[in-house]
């Protein structure tokens, strides 16, 4: 079957370079995971009045106020299968700060059918979700963007107005010459402006997979079927 990424991008799929079609071709049938080690190079966050913002996205693993340099990190994709028989994807980045802190950004992705493209899920509740639009750069590059959040919690469910949110945009590459991904990312509002971003590259090791084999603290506390 394949990958959420390959269903998405349709032929462009094979117009990325070969090293993002493996990281991105990771899926049940693929028979593999991939997991990236690496160092953001700058970690930083927009003015204080982002801060409250922040703050209270550190307490689902979506955001956080925290920012540095030469911060290590890993970034883990396991896929397995949700409890609604969706295939899923993790997509969890684990900083390690200076006087032993530890921050994680948690997402978990599907592909929608019904949307016609991925579906993230972020944070550990998967309150909140948003589809991604997803383009192949001319030099193989993946530029991705998150689009209007929506809310579920319970019988609630709606989209926050742009104003409340944030647009984060993703490019990642991989580098030839040095043999290692590049990764670049910020979240901006339309009206505060930017809220927060990091840039680094990694290396990625591609383990094979057992049922035995998937790390359960990947997983979100809570799973939504709404998409």
């Amino acid at each position: 079957m394949p990958s959420i990424f390959e269903l998405a991008l349709g032929q462009d799929f094979r117009k990325l370079h070969p090293m993002l079609q493996k990281r991105f071709g990771v899926d049940i049938d693929s028979g593999y995971a991939c997991v990236g080690r690496g160092v953001f190079s700058e970690v930083r966050c927009g003015a204080w009045w982002t801060v409250p913002f922040l703050r209270l996205g550190a307490f689902r693993n979506i955001l956080f106020p925290d920012q540095g340099r030469n911060i290590p990190f890993t970034i883990e994709n396991y896929p397995y299968v949700d409890g609604f028989g969706r295939p899923t994807v993790t997509f969890v980045r684990t900083l390690e700060l200076p006087r032993a802190r530890r921050r994680r950004f948690d997402a978990t992705m599907i592909y929608s059918p019904q949307r016609g493209a991925v579906v993230d899920y972020l944070g550990t509740h998967q309150h909140l979700a948003t589809d991604l639009k997803l383009e192949v750069l001319a030099d193989g590059t993946l530029h991705l963007q998150s689009t209007a959040q929506r809310f579920y919690e319970g019988v609630i469910g709606f989209t926050f107005p742009a104003a409340l949110t944030g647009t984060a945009d993703l490019y990642e590459s991989f580098d030839d010459d040095r043999g290692v991904y590049t990764i670049q990312m910020q979240v901006r509002n339309p009206v505060t402006g930017f809220l927060f971003g990091y840039r680094g590259e990694f290396s990625c090791t591609f383990p094979r997979l057992s049922d035995e084999d998937f790390p359960e603290h990947l997983k979100p506390h809570r799973e939504e079927s709404r998409q």
